[in-house]
């Protein structure tokens, strides 16, 4: 293991930690133990390896939580704000509101989440811009990850540093996610999918990474914009209302999602996702 692997990976134990543990005290003593760094030191290497600090990352998941939280569920939105690890409804409302530009509250009823909802119930199938295309074949390097689906990006970190120890990061890396499992059918932790990005086909794919061949042909694009903790709607209607309508059949293959933009780097409203979903060839 290179020195660089050595860092990456005890700044992933630090990570698999936090998102084991996100609704508990996430101490910076217990932190560094993790990383088996010296607590002085630590959190600027994080920040200096990873892109932000420790606070933000910690703050972005719970936050991200929550806001799944409010848009699919009932939960109480003070309960909601306790676990997500504030002391208060005031304190939570403004943290909400600054990472997504409105309160719990509002949130909950006028998010992009309740749009779809609407759209579903009126059985509405041009709500929303879906194109259909022609996708290449692409080679990847992938990492697994079983659980929630909104917990892919810990997959996503694991896959970046991997590559960046390998020094096979692309100029332009294309993040996608494949997701293999339908998330209102059985349990939350027993959900599969990876995190992937397009790689030479030169470049030797070996443990921890799984290679994976994204299908090439036709595929149903649904351009999304907002939180994903609100793309369980727009699941709902791209299958639900979109497909039923569009004279399509879906091709046996996985759907996958490109992200276009980076959470830590642009507020929770600007998120940019294609969703693409394999179509059979038309008869």
């Amino acid at each position: 293991m290179t020195c660089l692997e050595n860092y990456n990976d005890r700044l992933n134990r630090v990570l698999d930690h936090v998102y084991a543990n996100l609704e508990e005290d996430l101490s910076f003593d217990r932190l560094a133990e993790v990383a088996c760094l010296s607590p002085y030191h630590w959190s600027r290497i994080y920040s200096a390896m990873r892109g932000e600090t420790i606070v933000a990352t910690i703050r972005r998941l719970r936050l991200q939580r929550a806001a799944d939280r409010l848009a699919n569920s009932e939960l109480d939105i003070d309960a909601i704000g306790a676990r997500a690890g504030y002391g208060s409804p005031d304190t939570f409302g403004r943290a909400f509101k600054s990472a997504f530009g409105m309160s719990p509250a509002a949130y909950r009823e006028k998010g992009s989440h309740a749009a779809f909802r609407a759209a579903n119930a009126a059985g509405v199938a041009r709500a929303f811009p879906v194109v259909v295309e022609r996708v290449p074949e692409r080679r990847c390097a992938g990492i697994d990850h079983t659980g929630s689906y909104m917990e892919i990006d810990h997959a996503m970190g694991r896959l970046f540093t991997t590559l960046a120890a390998r020094d096979a990061i692309p100029a332009e890396p294309a993040m996608i996610g494949v997701f293999f499992d339908d998330p209102d059918i059985g349990p939350e932790t027993e959900l599969r999918s990876r995190a992937c990005l397009p790689v030479a086909e030169s470049f030797a794919i070996d443990a921890p990474l799984v290679e994976t061949v994204l299908r090439g042909g036709a595929y149903a694009k649904l351009s999304y914009t907002g939180p994903y903790a609100d793309m369980r709607g727009a699941y709902r209607w791209f299958l639900g209302v979109w497909l039923p309508a569009s004279g399509y059949e879906p091709e046996d293959a996985p759907i996958f999602e490109a992200y276009l933009n980076d959470p830590r780097e642009v507020p929770q409203s600007e998120l940019r996702t294609d969703i693409y979903l394999p179509l059979k060839a038309a008869q």
